[in-house]
């Protein structure tokens, strides 16, 4: 790090800010100010749930067990735990940004939730099915009139049925549409004006059955542009710096409303040695610049297992970005999966990915494929993380369709890249004795 910063004034805060010089915010500090930033490095041991999604950001959902590891890796918290918060709904599963559903605490809940998906948007869709905007309201006050009479939670199959020809059938053109009836739509925008919420059908995260229950949040009193500007400077916190680009991508905003909320929270503009940004500068909020020029990189290994959709990628969808650049054209790596920028789940230290991992439930273990080999540090958090899958999740899903059967092909990639590198490095070290 250069001893010679340079000072800039930004509008949004009271003194300078002192800029490091680009060269010296490397790949690997980078990597490793990001890992600091979501907690990986031990800080949030002892946290609550809610404390370590405020910290680190909130957690994707898909059906799948990242919620559950990323608060296991952060503060070792067991699934019996986590669902018991989601039962006192002191963390619960919303659609919040870009529509998308995330484990998020309490103190997050309403403001959040003016960051889902507009509403208007499946109106439109349904207007032009022929549905005028009148039926769907009725059918939102049908729904928590049905809601607030039954005994308990009622999943869509039972509301449909209570509600009987109130919900409309919209036959293909509908299906083209992706609105089968125009029930998803009313469950849509009471969940969003938080008055029903959605609860898991066996009170577990990791798959995708629901049901709806009345809930009644106090609204939030932020308006459309102070929650933009909340969002933003929770995400520049989280991930301890973004390209536009990156923030685009997460928030969903258009140019103007990003560029709006960067200027809102003061965040600086920062150039960096990163090669794989094309150049692009970090937006970061004044606070962690200066925390930045002191970080000092941990000296020892620190080993995790991540889920793939974990923050520490989903939020800047930059997995290349923690790849050195000799792993990043390896065979396993040539496809990109779906949920998230790895084929697999990955292994870290200090923000680096240094391996793969599948569980395999038939054999209750995880699969590992060392990109430089094992040492005792990450022996020892293999065995950690393949116990807690069998104690508390029976299985690592990456999401609600990722079943045992769909996963052997990449299983058995993982098994035979093992090998072949363990071969490798084997005849390497005889070629060296020799």
């Amino acid at each position: 790090m250069s001893s010679h910063p340079v000072a800039t004034q930004s509008p949004s805060v009271e003194e300078p800010v002192n800029l490091p010089e680009p060269q010296g915010l490397t790949p690997e500090r980078l990597r490793a100010w990001a890992w600091h930033r979501q907690g990986l490095d031990g800080s949030l041991a002892g946290c609550t749930a809610e404390q370590v999604l405020a910290r680190a950001g909130w957690a994707r959902s898909v059906g799948g067990a990242n919620p559950y590891l990323t608060l296991f890796a952060r503060a070792g918290i067991r699934r019996e735990q986590v669902d018991a918060d989601v039962l006192a709904h002191r963390i619960l599963e919303l659609p919040v940004a870009r529509g998308c559903t995330y484990v998020l605490g309490r103190d997050d809940f309403a403001w959040a939730l003016k960051l889902g998906k507009d509403a208007a948007e499946a109106i439109r869709v349904l207007g032009r099915l022929g549905v005028e905007r009148g039926e769907i309201t009725l059918l939102e006050e049908q729904v928590l009139h049905v809601l607030a009479e039954a005994e308990g939670p009622m999943d869509p199959r039972q509301l449909k049925e209570e509600l009987g020809d109130s919900v409309r059938n919209l036959g293909e053109e509908g299906k083209k549409k992706g609105a089968t009836t125009t029930l998803p739509t009313a469950l849509g925008i009471l969940q969003a004006q938080g008055k029903i919420r959605r609860v898991p059908a066996n009170g577990r995260l990791d798959q995708q059955r629901y049901a709806y229950e009345p809930w009644g949040l106090a609204p939030s009193g932020l308006d459309d542009d102070a929650a933009r500007t909340e969002l933003v400077r929770r995400y520049l916190g989280w991930t301890g710096g973004a390209t536009f680009k990156q923030s685009q991508w997460f928030t969903g905003f258009t140019v103007a409303q990003s560029k709006a909320a960067l200027a809102a929270v003061g965040a600086i503009e920062v150039s960096t040695a990163l090669p794989e940004a094309g150049g692009d500068p970090l937006w970061m909020l004044p606070a962690d610049v200066g925390r930045l020029a002191a970080f000092e990189e941990p000296a020892g290994e620190q080993i995790q297992l991540l889920a793939g959709t974990d923050s520490l990628f989903l939020l800047r969808r930059n997995a290349a970005d923690l790849l050195e650049e000799e792993d990043q054209h390896r065979p396993a790596l040539g496809s990109l999966a779906l949920q998230a920028d790895l084929p697999d789940h990955p292994i870290l230290d200090r923000g680096r990915i240094i391996g793969l991992w599948q569980y395999d439930p038939a054999k209750g273990r995880i699969v590992p494929w060392l990109f430089h080999g094992p040492t005792p540090a990450i022996t020892q958090r293999i065995a950690e993380v393949e116990a807690w899958i069998r104690e508390d999740l029976g299985d690592f899903r990456a999401f609600s369709l990722d079943s045992p059967a769909s996963r052997q092909k990449r299983i058995d990639a993982l098994a035979a890249s093992a090998v072949a590198a363990a071969s490798s490095a084997a005849a390497s070290s005889a070629d060296g004795a020799s």
